[in-house]
């Protein structure tokens, strides 16, 4: 099972966009307090297009608490750390795999990452730029973490089902 763990979010529509990324993967979401904004609030809502509802998620009070909980491997995405997503093994679909991404300001504290160097992830970039969009590189990761699965339970060979295998080819 695939974790995302927020450490305090900041933006409403960062949070949706996770939410709907998490629904998307089958992962379960932790977020870590403080919240910048109200879970059910009307801007997490919109950015979630109303998913919310189908989300596996938990609210955790401090980051100790979090660890409390943590029953398989963590992993820190940072611009600190010396390995890339595809570095990393998580592939074993049986296995509990936590990503932690820290808050839109200012990412993971330094007393965090210090602790667990081993395990920094960092997404490449220019070296000019200073960090991506949060649900940008939550996506990335997931996305990554589910190639890894080769893409258990996710319809990546049947096209669309909204609109029909065969919308394509409908005039």
């Amino acid at each position: 099972m695939n974790h995302i763990v927020l450490y305090e979010p900041e933006i409403p529509q960062n949070a949706g966009n996770i939410i709907r990324t998490a629904i998307a993967n089958q992962m379960t979401v932790h977020f870590i307090r403080p919240l910048g904004f109200h879970l059910k609030g009307k801007d997490v809502i919109r950015s979630a297009v109303n998913y919310l509802d189908q989300l596996d998620y938990y609210i955790h009070d401090t980051f100790d608490d979090f660890l409390k909980t943590v029953d398989g491997e963590m992993f820190f995405i940072t611009r600190y750390g010396d390995k890339r997503p595809d570095q990393i093994a998580v592939g074993d679909d049986g296995k509990h795999y936590y990503f932690i991404f820290g808050s839109e300001s200012s990412g993971i504290p330094k007393q965090i990452l210090s602790q667990h160097l081993e395990r920094c992830i960092r997404i490449p970039m220019h070296p000019t730029m200073r960090s991506l969009n949060l649900s940008n590189s939550v996506a990335i990761v997931a996305y990554e973490v589910m190639r890894q699965q080769n893409f258990k339970n996710l319809s990546d060979v049947e096209p669309d089902n909204q609109k029909g295998k065969d919308y394509l080819k409908q005039p």
